[in-house]
C-alpha cells in the first residue's frame, strides 16, 4: 500500500537533523565488529574454518625458511654436495610450499563465503527493517541516502571488516609463530627484528587517527550525493521545464567537489601508511642482512640461517604491511558501519503482534477528541470529533495544509493519534493489527505508484493470484482497457521503472483499476482523478459511484464539482472541521464552503 506524505517541511527538516545526529554517532571499532558478527549469525562456521586454514598455513610457512636454509647449507658446505639430503630437503621444501598454498586457498574460499553470506544477510535484514520502521522515519529521510546505505555502505562495511579482520588474525598467528622460530635460531637477530619492525605499527596508528574523520565525511557525502542524484533524476522534467540545468550542474559540482576533496585526503592518509611500513621493513631487512653477514664472518652463524632469518624478517613484517594496506578499507568500514547500524537500531513501529484482527461489521467510523501533530509544540489537528455511518460517502475539502491528507494518514494508521481515538465498528484501531485494518481500505492517491513489471501484475498487486479475466474486467471498469489493448503486448506489456513509459493519466487509471479489482469494503480517494481528462473522469466517477454503493468512502477533493453528491462534506481549516453537511446545506449557509465553491467560477 502506498503511503501519503504530509506537507510539513519544517517537521521533515527537524527530523532529518535528528537522524543526521543519530547517523554520525560514535561507534567503537570493537562494537562495530561485534555487531557485524551478531548480524551474520548462522555463517560463523566459515569464519572458524578460515581461522583453522590460516593456522595451518602459518605452521607450514614456518617450515619453509628452515628447509630453505638447510638446502643452502648443503649447497655451500665444504667438500662434496650431499645430493641425497639436498634432494630430501628440496622435496620437503616444495611439499610445505604446496600445502601452505592449499591451506591459503581454502582459507580464501572460507572467508569469501563468510563475507558474501554476511553481506546477503545484513542487506536482507536492512530491507526488512525498512518495512518495520514507522513511516515517519521513511518520510523524513533522504531516500537516496537510504539506498546508499543499503548498497554501498554494506559492501564497504563487510569488505573492510571481514576480509581485513581475517588478515589481522592470520597476521597475529604468523607473528607469534615467526617469533618462536627466530628466537630458536638466533636470539640476537630475533631481538633486532622484534624491536625495529613494530615501529611501522606505531606510525600506522598515528595515521589512522588522522584519517578517521575524513572517512566518516566521505561516506556521509556519498549518501548526500546519492540523495541528490535520486532527486534530480526523478524530477528531471521539472528541471528542464524551468531551465535549471545549469543550476543543477552547479549544485552537483558543489557536492562532487566536496566529495573529491574529502576522498583525496582520506586516500592520502589511507595510503600513506603502506610506504612508511615498507620503508621500515626495508631497513629491518638491511640491518638483519648486514648483522647476519658480520656474524657469519665470525663463524657464529651459517649462510643458511641468515637466509632463513631474512625470510622470517619478511614474514614478521608482512602482517604490518597488510594492516597498512587495509587501513583505508578498515577506516571506511568503521564509517559505513555506523550508518548501517543506525538504521538497524532504530526503534520499530509499535508492535501489534499480540493484537487481534479487526472484526469488521458494517464500516462505522468514529473519531473522538482526536489530536495530532507532526511537531510536538505545533498542533495540526485538535479535538476532532466525527461519526461516520456505514455506507456513507464523506468528502473532505479545505485549503492546502488544512489537514486533509493527515486525516487520511490517521485513518490508515500510517501515523498514530497523539490524543483521542479512532474506532472502526467500535474497535480502537490501535488495539487491532495494522494489516487487518488496511485490508479493509482501498486507496487511490494523487501520487501514483507502479513498479517494473507487467500491466497485469501492476493491476493485480493487491491480489496476485487473480485470473486475467478479472483483471480485464477491472480495467474496463476503470476505463483503462482501451489503451492497454493498443500496447505492443497488451496486458503483458512491461511498465518501466516508475511508469515513465506511461502518461500521468494512464498511470492513475491503472491505480484505479487496482482498486476496482480488490473491491474493498471501505474506500479512500485522495485526488484520485486529478490527472485524468474531464471526459474520462466522468466515466470513472460513474464507476466509483457503483463501487462506493454500500461502502464507507472518504474522498479528498480540490475540484468541488466532483463531490456535490456526497452524503456529508467536511470542511477543514487549520486541522479542525469548521463546517459539515450536504452540498446544498453548505451553500445555503453562505460560509467558508460556499466561498470556496463559488471561487471556482470567478473570472479573473
Amino acid at each position: 500500500m502506498a503511503y501519503i506524505r504530509h506537507s510539513s517541511s519544517s517537521m521533515q527538516n527537524i527530523e532529518r537533523e535528528k537522524a543526521a545526529k543519530h547517523i554520525n554517532r560514535h561507534h567503537s571499532a570493537f562494537s562495530s565488529i561485534k555487531k557485524v558478527f551478531k548480524y551474520s549469525k548462522g555463517y560463523h562456521k566459515y569464519f572458524y574454518l578460515t581461522f583453522l586454514f590460516d593456522l595451518i598455513n602459518s605452521v607450514f610457512e614456518l617450515f619453509i625458511p628452515i628447509y630453505l636454509g638447510k638446502c643452502i647449507n648443503f649447497i655451500v658446505s665444504k667438500g662434496n654436495v650431499d645430493f641425497k639430503n639436498l634432494t630430501i630437503n628440496v622435496c620437503l621444501l616444495i611439499g610445505f610450499v604446496i600445502l601452505s598454498q592449499i591451506a591459503n586457498l581454502l582459507g580464501s574460499i572460507s572467508i569469501n563465503k563468510f563475507n558474501y553470506n554476511a553481506t546477503y544477510k545484513i542487506r536482507d535484514m536492512l530491507f526488512k527493517k525498512f518495512n518495520s520502521l514507522p513511516l515517519s522515519f521513511i518520510d523524513t529521510a533522504s531516500h537516496g541516502d537510504l539506498l546508499s546505505r543499503m548498497i554501498n555502505d554494506i559492501d564497504t562495511m563487510t569488505d573492510g571488516f571481514l576480509e581485513s579482520f581475517a588478515s589481522i588474525i592470520s597476521g597475529i598467528m604468523t607473528i607469534v609463530g615467526t617469533l618462536i622460530a627466530m628466537f630458536i635460531l638466533n636470539v640476537k637477530l630475533a631481538i633486532i627484528i622484534t624491536i625495529l619492525t613494530p615501529l611501522s605499527l606505531l606510525f600506522t596508528l598515528i595515521i589512522v587517527k588522522r584519517a578517521k574523520k575524513y572517512y566518516q565525511s566521505e561516506v556521509k557525502i556519498q549518501g548526500d550525493m546519492s540523495g541528490y542524484l535520486e532527486e534530480y533524476i526523478g524530477g528531471e522534467r521539472v528541471v528542464k521545464a524551468f531551465n535549471h540545468e545549469n543550476d543543477s550542474i552547479n549544485n552537483f559540482n558543489k557536492v562532487n567537489n566536496k566529495y573529491l576533496t574529502v576522498s583525496k585526503k582520506a586516500a592520502f592518509y589511507g595510503n600513506l601508511s603502506n610506504p612508511i611500513t615498507r620503508f621500515i621493513n626495508g631497513i629491518v631487512y638491511g640491518v638483519v642482512g648486514l648483522f647476519g653477514a658480520l656474524e657469519a664472518i665470525r663463524g657464529n652463524i651459517s649462510v643458511g640461517v641468515i637466509s632463513s632469518f631474512l625470510s622470517y624478517a619478511n614474514s614478521f613484517g608482512r602482517p604490518f604491511n597488510e594492516i597498512s594496506e587495509n587501513i583505508s578499507d578498515i577506516q571506511a568500514a568503521f564509517a559505513a558501519s555506523s550508518r548501517v547500524f543506525s538504521v538497524l537500531e532504530q526503534p520499530d513501529e509499535i508492535s501489534d503482534v499480540n493484537n487481534p484482527d479487526l472484526i469488521f461489521d458494517k464500516g462505522n467510523i468514529t473519531l473522538q477528541n482526536v489530536s495530532f501533530s507532526y511537531i510536538p509544540k505545533v498542533k495540526l489537528i485538535d479535538n476532532l470529533n466525527l461519526n461516520v455511518k456505514a455506507g456513507q460517502k464523506i468528502a473532505i475539502v479545505g485549503p492546502t495544509g488544512c489537514g486533509k491528507s493527515t486525516f487520511i494518514n490517521l485513518l490508515m494508521r500510517f501515523y498514530d493519534v497523539t490524543g483521542g481515538s479512532i474506532s472502526v465498528d467500535g474497535s480502537d484501531i490501535r488495539t487491532v493489527t495494522r494489516s487487518s485494518l488496511r485490508d479493509k481500505y482501498g486507496m487511490v492517491l494523487q501520487e501514483t505508484w507502479l513498479f517494473n513489471a507487467s500491466i497485469k501484475d501492476n493491476i493485480a498487486y493487491g491480489n496476485p493470484n487473480v485470473p486475467l479475466e478479472e483483471v480485464i474486467k477491472a480495467a474496463k471498469l476503470a476505463g483503462v482497457d482501451e489503451f492497454i489493448q493498443k500496447m505492443p503486448q497488451k496486458y503483458d506489456t512491461i511498465v518501466s521503472e516508475g511508469g515513465s513509459n506511461l502518461s500521468q493519466g494512464e498511470k492513475q487509471l491503472l491505480c484505479i483499476a487496482r482498486i476496482m479489482l480488490l473491491k474493498p469494503p471501505m474506500l479512500i480517494l485522495d485526488e484520485a482523478t486529478s490527472n485524468i481528462d474531464t471526459r474520462t473522469e466522468m466515466k470513472i466517477q460513474q464507476a466509483f459511484n457503483t463501487i462506493m454503493q454500500g461502502r464507507t468512502s472518504f474522498i479528498v477533493a480540490h475540484r468541488l464539482s466532483t463531490i456535490t453528491n456526497a452524503d456529508c462534506i467536511l470542511v477543514m481549516n487549520k486541522g479542525n472541521i469548521i463546517e459539515q453537511g450536504t452540498h446544498l446545506e453548505l451553500l445555503a449557509k453562505k460560509g467558508f464552503y460556499a466561498n470556496l465553491y463559488n471561487s471556482q467560477f470567478e473570472k479573473n
